[in-house]
C-alpha cells in the first residue's frame, strides 16, 4: 500500500523533526510505502536542518504556504493536494507536536485489512490535559451529541481511504471542520483507542478558547440541526421558567443565542471556491527525502 502522512506545521520544527524520528522508528517492518508531506503554515520562526537518514520512510515533502490559513485548512489543503498530485491508497492526518502517538500509526495500518475500505478514526480514550481542561472536553462532546446528533469521538489523526479523501476534497465543509465534515460524508467510521499524547516541547496548543472554536465549528457543519434543536430547546425552557423568569434563569437562554451567532458566522467559512484555490497558496514544494 501507498500511505501517506499527512502533518500540519506552524512554528513548530522542534517538535516536528522529533516527530518525522519517532514516526521512522515506529515504522521498521513494515512492508508498505509510507511517506511524509508537511504542511508550513507560513511559519516565520528559523528551522533547524532535516536530517534525511529516515529510512523507513519513502520520501518527505514540505509545503510551503504564503499565507497562514489555521489547522483544518492546511489539512484541507494537504488533502487536495495529495488527491491531485500524489499517487496513494491510505492518508494518515497527524499534529506535529507529538500529541498524536506515532506509535499508533502501526494499529492504523493493522486494521486497513479489517475496515472494509472505511475510514478509521482515532477516539480518544485518554488525555494529557489537567482536570478541568478534561472535564471541559466532555462538556464539549455533550453539547455537541445534544444539538447535532451526532458523537464526534476524533480528532485530525484518522486513516483514511482514497474514495474518502475524494469526498472531503469535494465537500465545503472540510474547509472549516475536518472533523465535522468527515462525521457529516461518512457513517461507518472504524475507530481504534488512541492515547492523547505529551506535546514534546512547550504549552499544548489546544487551550479553552480554542476548544471553544473547535466545538463551535463542528456544530456549524450541522448547523440546520441545530438550529432546529435550539429552537425546540429555547421553546421548552421559556415554557420551563415562564413562573420563574429572571436574569439568572435567562442565561442559558442568552448562551445559546450567543452560540446560534458564532455558529452562523463560522458557517460562512464553508467557501468552495477558496477551498478550490487553496493549492495557489503553495509558495513551493521542497523535497528533503
Amino acid at each position: 500500500m501507498i500511505i501517506k502522512i499527512l502533518i500540519p506545521i506552524y512554528n513548530d520544527w522542534q517538535s516536528v523533526l522529533k516527530l518525522l524520528d519517532e514516526i521512522n522508528y515506529n515504522l521498521s517492518n513494515l512492508d508498505h510505502e509510507i511517506s511524509i508531506i508537511i504542511i508550513n503554515d507560513a511559519s516565520n520562526h528559523d528551522r533547524n536542518n532535516e536530517n534525511n537518514d529516515y529510512a523507513n520512510i519513502h520520501s518527505i515533502k514540505i509545503l510551503n504556504m504564503k499565507i497562514n490559513q489555521g489547522h483544518a485548512r492546511c489539512i484541507a489543503t494537504g488533502l487536495k493536494y495529495v488527491f491531485e498530485k500524489e499517487d496513494f491508497d491510505y492518508v494518515i492526518p497527524m499534529d506535529g507536536d507529538g500529541e498524536d502517538r506515532p506509535e499508533e500509526i502501526k494499529e492504523f495500518i493493522k486494521q486497513i485489512k479489517n475496515c472494509d475500505n472505511n475510514p478509521i478514526v482515532g477516539e480518544r480514550v485518554k488525555r494529557s490535559e489537567n482536570f478541568i481542561f478534561k472535564l471541559c472536553y466532555q462538556f464539549h462532546k455533550l453539547l455537541t451529541l445534544t444539538f447535532t446528533g451526532k458523537s464526534i469521538k476524533f480528532g485530525n489523526f484518522t486513516c483514511l481511504p482514497k474514495s474518502t479523501v475524494e469526498k472531503l476534497v469535494n465537500d465545503k465543509a472540510t474547509w472549516n471542520s475536518f472533523s465535522g465534515s468527515l462525521r457529516k460524508i461518512e457513517n461507518n467510521l472504524k475507530t481504534i483507542p488512541s492515547i492523547r499524547g505529551t506535546r514534546y516541547f512547550g504549552p499544548s496548543k489546544m487551550s479553552f478558547l480554542n476548544l471553544l472554536k473547535h466545538s463551535l465549528s463542528i456544530m456549524s457543519v450541522f448547523r440546520t440541526v441545530f438550529l432546529i434543536r435550539s429552537s425546540i430547546f429555547i421553546v421548552l425552557y421559556i415554557l420551563f421558567i415562564k413562573s420563574n423568569a429572571s436574569i439568572i434563569t435567562a442565561i442559558p437562554l442568552i448562551l445559546l443565542l450567543i452560540a446560534v451567532y458564532f455558529i452562523s458566522n463560522l458557517a460562512l467559512r464553508e467557501n468552495m471556491e477558496e477551498f478550490d484555490k487553496s493549492l495557489s497558496n503553495i509558495t513551493d514544494v521542497e523535497k528533503i527525502k
